[in-house]
């Protein structure tokens, strides 16, 4: 079964988008075609759909009593606005999702991993600054924002 949509507003317009899982394409604006910003939560049933992307994903695993994951978060955030139509932003908390979090390994929060073509690639562990995560993730996301769908 298919993953509940999120609803986001548009960078540039302000339309607000109904944004689903999906492999292939990205989420634009349904007005001006803009490139959205795809940051979704996960749940245990939704992960696997909200992992599968034409683009990397960045998976934050965290849970709400964490210090150090409330630090964090908005990083996280703020990449997914930031490369629109390059990285997604699937948060997973681990609380919620223990065979997941057991499935990648996960001895401590925050962790991110970054996923491509349904791979882990490379992962980060704690709370790191925005400058780090931004010199960690750049290698990996795509220069040219891939074609629309025919």
């Amino acid at each position: 079964m298919a993953a509940d949509s999120t609803i986001t507003a548009c960078p540039n317009c302000g339309t607000k988008n109904r944004v689903r899982p999906t492999s292939t394409g990205l989420p634009r604006c349904s007005v001006c075609h803009t490139n959205l910003p795809w940051i979704l939560d996960a749940t245990a049933s939704s992960f696997d759909a909200e992992i599968t992307s034409s683009i990397p994903v960045l998976v934050d695993f965290w849970a709400p009593w964490c210090g150090p994951c409330r630090m964090v978060s908005p990083l996280v955030e703020k990449m997914g606005h930031d490369h629109a139509g390059h990285l997604k932003v699937v948060k997973l908390n681990v609380d919620e999702a223990q065979a997941i979090a057991a499935r990648y390994s996960v001895q401590g929060i925050p962790l991110l991993v970054l996923i491509e073509d349904g791979k882990e690639t490379d992962r980060i562990v704690g709370a790191v600054p925005e400058t780090q995560l931004k010199s960690w993730l750049e290698p990996h996301l795509q220069t040219e924002t891939p074609p629309l769908p025919s």
